[in-house]
């Protein structure tokens, strides 16, 4: 995987299930999409302060013909509408639908499934983002090693600590929040801390749904 040329716009990377929707497993009815509290007013706050918001999601029911893109497509509809009622949006959107083989995932099997980088670094290739930069949000390890593979500033492990011992981090890269909206806290907080500031996006960003080539 080819690491993208830097570029200039921070962004938050953002897992779906059980970071900013109720996780139901193989989901794909759109009428059971449920927004997470504070799922809202995370988004808001985060693209106020200049962050690019990017859902990142590994649909494995996709590859095992538990659901079809057009049911995917038809919850992301759903969560859209839902965050357009919220008053936010998510600027992009990539999915994952390879099927893992083995229990650990840990392990980095495709380069677009997480815990691989490759959804992140197609994103910062595709919105001229700087992943030093940038954060990842989500419910799973899997989650945090893949914003540390793609080279992010930092990660944010939200909800109850999964399973099993996490593997060794960087000291400081990876923090703990109960939910997106504390999530988005942190985030914020690094900006009195880090600098330089994000700059706020020219325009609109919103590009089209992509799943891995």
């Amino acid at each position: 995987m080819t690491v993208p040329a830097a570029g200039t716009r921070p962004a938050v990377f953002l897992d779906r299930d059980g970071t900013l929707i109720r996780d139901v497993p193989h989901l794909g009815d759109p009428r059971r999409v449920e927004l997470l509290p504070g799922t809202g007013r995370a988004l808001r706050r985060l693209t106020a302060a200049g962050f690019v918001t990017v859902l990142v999601t590994n649909q494995s029911a996709i590859g095992r013909g538990l659901i079809d893109e057009t049911a995917y497509r038809a919850v992301g509809a759903a969560l859209d509408t839902l965050l357009a009622d919220e008053g936010c949006r998510l600027d992009a959107s990539y999915f994952c639908p390879e099927v893992p083989r083995g229990a650990d995932r840990t392990v980095i099997e495709h380069p677009d499934r997480k815990p691989g980088p490759g959804m992140l670094l197609r994103a910062a290739a595709d919105l001229g983002l700087d992943l030093a930069a940038s954060w990842m949000v989500g419910d799973m390890v899997s989650d945090v090693l893949a914003g540390l593979h793609a080279g992010c500033r930092g990660a944010v492990l939200v909800g109850a600590a999964p399973a099993g011992a996490p593997p060794a981090l960087p000291a400081g890269f990876v923090r703990t929040a109960p939910d997106v909206a504390a999530a988005a806290d942190l985030v914020l907080a690094s900006l009195r801390t880090d600098a330089p500031s994000p700059q706020a996006r020219p325009g609109d960003v919103r590009t089209s749904e992509r799943s891995r080539p």
